[in-house]
């Protein structure tokens, strides 16, 4: 698993695809909240930091395509 110590506030996320899943809030323990503004449902979500595969010049990108991503996210 990537260091999620390097994520920073505000970071892009992206899928694997390169589709745009979110922007960073903070990260939380071993998941990443994002922020509410790319919410649907005006909720955070959660990623876990396990599908991080590379954080690159500021951008968090996933191991799994921005589909399967937002499925995979919870919500708090």
């Amino acid at each position: 698993m990537t260091n999620l110590d390097q994520i920073r506030k505000h970071a892009e996320v992206i899928g694997a695809d390169g589709v745009h899943v979110g922007t960073v809030d903070h990260v939380s323990g071993k998941r990443i909240k994002l922020t509410r503004k790319d919410s649907v449902d005006n909720h955070h979500h959660y990623i876990d930091g396990g599908l991080v595969a590379d954080i690159e010049n500021g951008v968090v990108r996933l191991s799994t395509n921005a589909d399967v991503a937002v499925t995979l996210e919870t919500r708090h």
